[in-house]
């Protein structure tokens, strides 16, 4: 018999192996000589009351069930001289189209305007220690995408439990740590995932796939409404189908598409500050305890509420984290969270943002399909202009942001380039502003002590999402402008995160393969 069991084990005994078996017996009504085997299936933290570990595992009385291969391993092809698929961007939905098309026979090419994953160090430490913004490789650009340098978080709202499942075995296959697979929360970090990443584009390109970088696409080759080519600053590439996968800052894109008149239309964004406390406030609110048990991962949150009909949020929260700069152009202050693999920096933060939508961009005379964009990028913009004309961020204590005062001092901060006091209620639209200081009201109700002495926002936190969304047929995923043009991931407004772009990139090139399939 296959029995599926949750268990709860004191954080004191999560390694006791012993008494996890006895448990299981226990629940499932065995003895320990009936026990064939048993498989942990999710791992979560229930903390309503003193902290346990939930271990949800599959437990086999028969030893046939139990060694059964739980799922099979993708099957690559060699794909050398099989018909070229290209590929923009070497993000996850750029990285998971090119496996889906080894699978299908198909060849991927990829082209990156950034560097691979290792090189884009030094252009990271330049924004950090100079304030030196390379637009083609910083902390949104180059191989692995935003998520690459910007925290490994694995979290979805995806019903497609399959799916997920498939993407996270691919980062396991590749030397992800297996406990992702069962991490209510998964998490590989940003020290961790450059290497993944690496060996991703090992493979595409052991199979016979093509990855390039330093191949920024600056003009599509159309003719008769029919892809003829990808054009770069040093190339022109001849090809039929190109899978459009460049991520939601790649505003240079928006703008070509729009030039070329090809349909692209605003979408909702959101818009607000990181917000940053310390690690050890988050936990004691979080667990209850004085101290964190050693065994219990550095504790996040997840706070939400609406304001006349408009969402306030927490967003991409890292427990144990830093705030990173993630400008893509020289004069704008951006900045994103990031947590390294052990999540051990004495600081938490999290977006704290409200939704906007193309109407508001409208009210401060941005309209059209670049409305939201335009919007965006000008508050970014202020932000900077703000400053001494380095990547130090504007910041005022949370108290003094509802207060609507300048703050005299700040505290400590993790985000490296610094900080300067400014009034961020007042850099910030007024109707951002105002349903932010409602939200952090809020949520002080909810965890008191959240708006308290110790916590600073620091801005802007303003690329959540594609500002743009650039239209596809619902099953063959093809722009309706453009025959061979296949929009993709988060840049296209059809994904939010790793893995839902994972997610994405897979079923694009899977709609290419049908498409062909249909055609022959």
């Amino acid at each position: 018999m296959i029995y599926d069991l949750e268990i709860s084990i004191d954080p004191s005994e999560i390694n006791n192996e012993e008494l996890i078996v006895q448990s299981l017996c226990r629940k499932a009504g065995i003895s320990t000589d009936d026990l064939a085997g048993y498989h942990l299936r999710r791992r979560s933290i229930d903390s309503r009351k003193m902290p346990v570990f939930k271990l949800r595992y599959q437990v086999y009385t028969s030893a046939e069930d139990y060694e059964r291969p739980i799922k099979d391993q993708p099957r690559y092809l060699n794909v050398e001289n099989s018909e070229e698929v290209f590929i923009v961007g070497a993000g996850p939905a750029g990285y998971f189209a090119a496996l889906r098309c080894l699978e299908h026979g198909l060849k991927p090419i990829v082209l990156d305007r950034g560097k691979d994953a290792k090189s884009r160090r030094r252009d990271l430490r330049a924004i950090q220690q100079e304030g030196i913004v390379n637009p083609d490789s910083n902390y949104c650009f180059g191989e692995g995408g935003a998520g690459t340098y910007s925290d490994g978080k694995l979290y979805t709202r995806s019903k497609k439990r399959g799916s997920v499942d498939s993407v996270l075995r691919i980062l396991v296959d590749h030397g992800a740590d297996p406990d992702i697979l069962v991490e209510a929360h998964p998490h590989i970090g940003s020290n961790k995932l450059p290497k993944i990443i690496a060996n991703i584009r090992g493979t595409i390109e052991a199979h016979g796939g093509q990855v390039l970088f330093g191949q920024k696409v600056i003009d599509l080759d159309i003719q008769g409404h029919h892809l003829k080519g990808l054009i770069t600053q040093t190339d022109t590439f001849p090809c039929k189908k190109a899978i459009l996968a460049t991520g939601h800052s790649a505003r240079d894109i928006y703008n070509l598409l729009y030039r070329k008149g090809i349909s692209i239309e605003g979408k909702p964004f959101a818009l607000g500050v990181r917000v940053e406390h310390p690690q050890t406030f988050i936990d004691q609110k979080q667990y209850g305890m004085a101290i964190r048990h050693p065994n219990l991962p550095a504790a996040s949150y997840r706070l939400a509420c609406e304001i006349h009909g408009r969402g306030v949020f927490s967003f991409c929260m890292c427990p144990g984290g830093l705030i990173v700069p993630a400008a893509t152009a020289p004069g704008e202050i951006v900045v994103n969270g990031m947590s390294l693999s052990r999540r051990d920096s004495p600081f938490a933060n999290a977006g704290i943002v409200v939704a906007v939508s193309p109407q508001d961009a409208g009210l401060h005379g941005f309209s059209g399909p670049l409305g939201s964009m335009l919007f965006q990028s000008q508050i970014e913009k202020s932000m900077f202009e703000s400053g001494d004309g380095s990547q130090k961020a504007p910041a005022q204590r949370v108290r003094d942001f509802l207060r609507g005062t300048k703050s005299s001092s700040l505290g400590p901060t993790s985000y490296i380039p610094g900080i300067h006091s400014q009034s961020l209620d007042q850099l910030l639209p007024s109707q951002i502003s105002q349903n932010l200081k409602k939200g952090f009201t809020i949520f002080e109700r909810k965890m008191p002590g959240f708006t308290g002495k110790e916590a600073i926002v620091v801005g802007v936190e303003s690329r959540t999402s594609a500002p743009v969304r650039i239209p596809r047929h619902t099953e063959t995923c093809l722009h309706p402008d453009v025959m061979g043009l296949y929009p993709c991931g988060e840049g296209a407004g059809y994904a939010g995160g790793i893995v839902s772009a994972a997610i994405d990139g897979q079923k694009v090139a899977t709609a290419i393969a049908e498409l062909k399939l249909k055609s022959a």
